[in-house]
């Protein structure tokens, strides 16, 4: 059953990150022009940033609690 949500999250984790601007990653440190190294998150893509961190740090505390729960 675990690995069911795990699976579904990782989709969803996916799904964000890929909804996440383009435009504030790689090129700013490839000599983009993207206006300066922080850029603050507003509306819709704050929300898309957060989920993804809670998704992430629910994926990985499954992970842990299947890999303890496997070994006692």
């Amino acid at each position: 059953m675990i690995a069911i949500i795990q699976i579904i999250l990782s989709v969803l984790i996916i799904a964000l990150i890929l909804l996440q601007e383009r435009s504030s990653g790689m090129s700013g440190l490839l000599g983009g022009d993207s206006g300066g190294f922080y850029q603050a998150r507003r509306g819709m893509e704050k929300g898309i940033f957060y989920a993804t961190i809670i998704l992430t740090v629910t994926f990985v505390a499954l992970a842990i609690y299947q890999l303890v729960s496997q070994i006692g």
